[in-house]
């Protein structure tokens, strides 16, 4: 998308690093066509994916869909803008089911497109201001995620307000 999206997209190539496209469409349908050259410029520092077979165009759904790829595939997701109904919530609220850090830019309180970030935030978003607070919670790029210790229980599935309701009832083990 333009704005955001682009913007980093563009600062992750101009400072020597890689960074992903999601595609909502065919890897070989530049979209927005306007980040044609953008997506040329990612295929060849970066990488560009999508589960859709090429020649196929973006739908509305699709970009729902494709909203899961990117939350499977990082660490965190963090959101910059989002209105009240955003692909951008969709994403954060996916990588929480994942077990993945959700986090949010605080904007402007007068700013519709602030108001869905402040959602986040209002519930298991976690404000971020700069870059170094990303990298404190999920880590540097190339870094590995711990190894989970034990069996994967039910509540690890729970999103995170039915684990708290969870814990806070009152434990009474076999007797």
């Amino acid at each position: 998308a333009f704005g955001v999206d682009g913007a980093a997209h563009r600062g992750a190539l101009a400072a020597g690093g890689a960074t992903t496209a999601v595609l909502a469409c065919g890897v070989d349908v530049p979209y927005p066509r306007g980040h044609a050259e953008l997506l040329g410029r990612m295929a060849q520092q970066g990488l560009v994916v999508a589960e859709l077979p090429p020649s196929a165009h973006p739908t509305r759904s699709r970009f729902i869909l494709r909203n899961r790829v990117i939350a499977a595939l990082t660490r965190g997701t963090v959101v910059v803008e989002a209105e009240y109904r955003s692909g951008s919530l969709v994403t954060a609220r996916q990588a929480q089911r994942l077990g993945r850090i959700s986090m949010g830019v605080p904007g402007p309180a007068t700013s519709g497109l602030s108001a869905g970030v402040h959602e986040l935030l209002r519930g298991e978003g976690v404000l971020v201001t700069d870059a170094d607070e990303i990298v404190e919670l999920v880590g540097d790029i190339g870094d590995l995620p711990p190894v989970r210790r034990g069996p994967v229980l039910p509540r690890d599935h729970l999103d995170a307000a039915t684990a708290r309701v969870l814990d806070a009832l009152p434990y009474h083990g076999a007797t």
